[in-house]
């Protein structure tokens, strides 16, 4: 895995999880109480003994910026190799506006032509999940394949993945193509956005998308060369989820609740790793109660939380009544407040006396900062 490099690539559609992305990527979102949704891939990618990691950011990435710091905490603050991250460059010289992620590997080129990895992981942050890449560069070197892309099938009773890439495969696991989940088939292989392939293949593609303005994306210049590469199918059977709508934010959160999934996500195939936050242990009051919930440190606890998630430093005030929501860091919840179904952003304060209900199809969100 020395001679592999990890690329992830935050060119993600944020449309379906606009209330939780206006002063953040998807990337940097809370996730269960302590982590952002990038730690997951990072982490597989760590523990699968890659060390030279590039992050290709989107739209607001101070936050983003904030949590990855110099990388120490997957241990990538090294001399050699470590974790780069790459904005998108503005040329105001140029009168014609590039949109899409092609323009920003454009830009920074340079690093993908020095880097003296022979193999890439393109991976995506929304996709959740604990894989272990050694597996898939062993079967992707073994079958020859120009790229190997990795999928899980599905039945389409969940439907969280419906608007995904749907893959079509033939019997020998070779793609043959690429189409969007429509719900109408009872399974189906779903694209989990992450592609094994030589550097220099990488670093054609590119070149040759951005000479011919045949394509925006890197995901839509490689699939405009199926005709041309061989590319395979590598089947995960792990735990999956798909950060790309507040549904299925919500439900992720709920999932992991679940001790049978969680222990399958942090433990399956190493640790998960996220930036370390110190604050002391959360206070429960002798009148509080808690149940089937995560609650993170910094917290003070004096009303009731049932089946929820609480990130750092919430404030749950004497009577205040939280079930099935998530609340995330700094968040302050007065007397007498019932929130049910809800997701609560970054320092909301939500005063005495309210009641707030959603449900598990379309929880209630409270933006960023709001007081109520």
């Amino acid at each position: 895995m020395n001679n592999v490099m990890g690329i992830v690539n935050l060119s993600e559609s944020s449309e379906h999880i606009a209330d939780l992305t206006q002063t953040r990527t998807t990337a940097a979102i809370p996730l269960l109480g302590r982590y952002r949704v990038i730690d997951f891939t990072l982490s597989n990618m760590v523990n699968s003994g890659i060390n030279n990691i590039a992050i290709f950011t989107q739209g607001r990435a101070r936050s983003l910026t904030n949590h990855l710091g110099s990388g120490k905490h997957w241990g990538l603050d090294r001399k050699r190799d470590g974790l780069y991250v790459f904005h998108p460059e503005t040329d105001f010289g140029d009168n014609i506006r590039r949109t899409g992620d092609l323009e920003n590997f454009r830009n920074h080129l340079d690093y993908l032509k020095y880097s003296n990895q022979d193999f890439v992981i393109l991976s995506r942050s929304y996709m959740i999940c604990n894989i272990d890449y050694r597996k898939v560069v062993r079967q992707h070197v073994e079958s020859g394949a120009d790229i190997t892309l990795v999928y899980k099938n599905m039945e389409n009773s969940v439907r969280r993945f419906y608007g995904c890439d749907s893959l079509t495969l033939d019997d020998h696991h070779t793609i043959k193509g690429v189409g969007t989940n429509l719900g109408k088939k009872r399974f189906y292989d779903i694209s989990m956005e992450m592609y094994v392939l030589k550097r220099d293949l990488l670093i054609k593609i590119i070149e040759e998308a951005v000479h011919r303005g045949e394509a925006r994306f890197l995901k839509e210049a490689i699939f405009t060369r199926f005709d041309d590469l061989r590319i395979k199918g590598y089947a995960f059977d792990g735990y999956l989820a798909c950060i790309n709508s507040t549904q299925n934010y919500y439900l992720t959160n709920m999932d992991l609740l679940n001790v049978n999934y969680s222990k399958e996500l942090f433990h399956n195939n190493g640790r998960i790793y996220t930036k370390v936050m110190d604050a002391p242990s959360t206070k429960y009051a002798d009148n509080s109660y808690v149940s089937n919930s995560l609650i993170a440190n910094g917290c003070i606890i004096e009303g009731t939380v049932e089946n929820s998630i609480l990130c750092r430093d919430v404030h749950v005030k004497k009577g205040a009544i939280i079930r099935n929501s998530i609340v995330l860091p700094n968040a302050i919840i007065h007397e007498t407040t019932n929130l049910n179904y809800t997701i609560l952003d970054k320092n909301v304060v939500i005063t005495e006396r309210k009641m707030l209900f959603g449900d598990s199809e379309s929880p209630f969100v409270i933006k960023k900062n709001t007081v109520l």
